[in-house]
This record gives structure tokens, C-alpha cells and sequence, in this order.
């Protein structure tokens, strides 16, 4: 690794400060991505804000019909908060999913979605559930937050402080998953709302992507028939070693039968 200044931060603000005084500042969350990209060289920050012991940064919250989970809560306290599993268990259930334990103890829902691995979990969620970001400088709508492959409409200095979700009517995931990473090579979110169906997709592009067509066919008749024979084109969808681009158009299919299916 090369050398590098550690700051652990003890408020959001405190945070922003010292990024703004790095040359070339970086803020760790979980640290699964950046810490493996720093040990192969692949960055090399001046700093290295550490986010994960602010106290206003962890904890679930659930105000009104909205639940808030603060941005450096880890995946293995979404998936067991009670208060998930009542407001969207969907969501809980997703959490459960990411990774192994000792990811998920480690994990947090601002690390990731920040990160915005093609492959990654919450994205789905966020995109379905017309979920909100928000951030030390303003907030953010999901579908305006993923803007392509580990791109964000964040701003190098910007800190997510949490992520709030709208209730669902009805909602699921269904999860591919890598069988060593557990990384979705197809995750697909169904959730009906007050506003409408909303699917989202993940793993199966460069980005996060909804699915119109299944949308409005699921708006007419909520059920796993409805979308049968809808099929997402290959053309746009990743291919490699763990599955091919015509594989993964399968498998949206597959996938979102299943998550349709389970909302019951």
C-alpha cells in the first residue's frame, strides 16, 4: 500500500473538514472496496477518512410511514432490525443476503450504494422503492442517484447520511447470486406502491436499471404470468466469466417471476 494518512472522524462535519485539507482525500465506510484497491495500488489517497464510529451516522429510524437507515449502518443490522422486517421486509431480507457475515458486520448501506458496484444489492432496492438519499449537502432521488458503472450524482467531498424509504404495498427480492462472492449476478426488486409498480434491476447491467415494460404489464395484473414472456434485450447487459450477457437477460426474467411471486 502505499502511504497514507488515517483520520477517524467523530462528526460529519469533522469529516468534511478533513477532506477539504487532503490533497487527494478519501472517505472509508465498511472499507471492502477501497481498502482492497489501495493494497493492489490501484489508488493511492493522501488521506483516509474513516466514517464508521459517527454517532449520527448509525441507526434505523421509522417516522410516520417512512423508514430512514442512517448511512454507516451495517447490512447485518438492517437485516435484523425489527424495524425494517416490519416497514419493508423485503429490504431486511435483502441485507441478509449481501455477502457473508463477516462482510455484512462490516458492510454499511451508505458504503455501498456509494460504491454503486454494478453487482450490488441495495441499488435494486433504492431504484424500486423510490427510495431518497440523502447527503451533508442536499437530497437526492434514487433514480437520479445511479448515473453508471461506480458513478454516483455525488460530489468528490459530499458524505451520505442516510437513505429513507417510502412504504410498499407489496415487495420482494430475488437474488442470482455469485456462489463464492454472493454478489447478484442478477437481483431483481419488485415493489408496489402507492405510486405505481416500480422493477428494478442489478447485477445484470453496468448499472442499476428499471424495467418499464414489466412495470406497466405488472400495473395491470400483479402477477408472475403477466411477465412471462417479457424478455430484456442482451445487447446492453454484462457479460464475463460468471455468466454471459443472454444468460443474465434469462435470469431477469426468471428472477423477477420469482420476486413477483414471493410479494404474494
Amino acid at each position: 500500500m502505499y502511504e497514507t494518512t488515517y483520520h477517524r472522524a467523530s462528526s460529519v462535519d469533522e469529516a468534511a473538514a478533513m477532506f477539504a485539507k487532503g490533497s487527494e482525500s478519501k472517505y472509508l465506510a465498511g472499507g471492502h472496496t477501497l481498502i482492497p484497491v489501495m493494497k493492489q495500488r490501484l489508488a493511492s489517497p493522501s488521506d483516509v477518512i474513516d466514517l464508521g464510529k459517527i454517532k449520527e451516522l448509525i441507526g434505523i429510524e421509522a417516522s410516520g410511514d417512512t423508514l430512514t437507515i442512517k448511512a454507516a449502518t451495517t447490512h447485518y443490522d438492517v437485516a435484523n432490525s425489527g424495524l425494517a422486517q416490519k416497514a419493508i421486509p423485503a429490504l431486511a431480507y435483502l441485507a441478509s443476503l449481501i455477502g457473508d457475515p463477516a462482510v455484512r458486520h462490516r458492510g454499511t448501506i451508505g458504503g455501498s450504494i456509494a460504491n454503486n458496484d454494478p453487482a450490488a444489492d441495495y441499488p435494486g432496492a433504492v431504484v424500486a422503492l423510490g427510495a431518497t438519499v440523502h447527503t451533508n449537502k442536499r437530497k437526492i432521488a434514487g433514480d437520479d442517484f445511479f448515473t453508471g458503472m461506480f458513478e454516483t450524482a455525488l460530489e468528490p467531498s459530499e458524505i451520505i447520511t442516510a437513505v429513507s424509504f417510502p412504504p410498499a404495498d407489496k415487495a420482494a427480492y430475488a437474488k442470482f447470486p455469485n456462489p463464492a462472492s454472493r454478489y447478484a449476478i442478477v437481483g431483481v426488486f419488485v415493489a408496489k406502491t402507492s405510486s405505481g409498480v416500480r422493477v428494478a434491476v442489478t447485477g445484470a447491467g453496468p448499472c442499476v436499471f428499471r424495467v418499464p415494460e414489466m412495470e406497466q404489464a405488472l400495473a395491470k395484473s400483479f402477477t408472475a404470468d403477466a411477465i412471462t414472456d417479457i424478455k430484456v434485450p442482451a445487447s446492453n447487459l454484462n457479460s464475463d466469466i460468471h455468466a454471459s450477457s443472454e444468460y443474465r437477460a434469462h435470469l431477469i426474467n426468471v428472477m423477477a417471476g420469482r420476486a413477483v411471486a414471493a410479494c404474494g
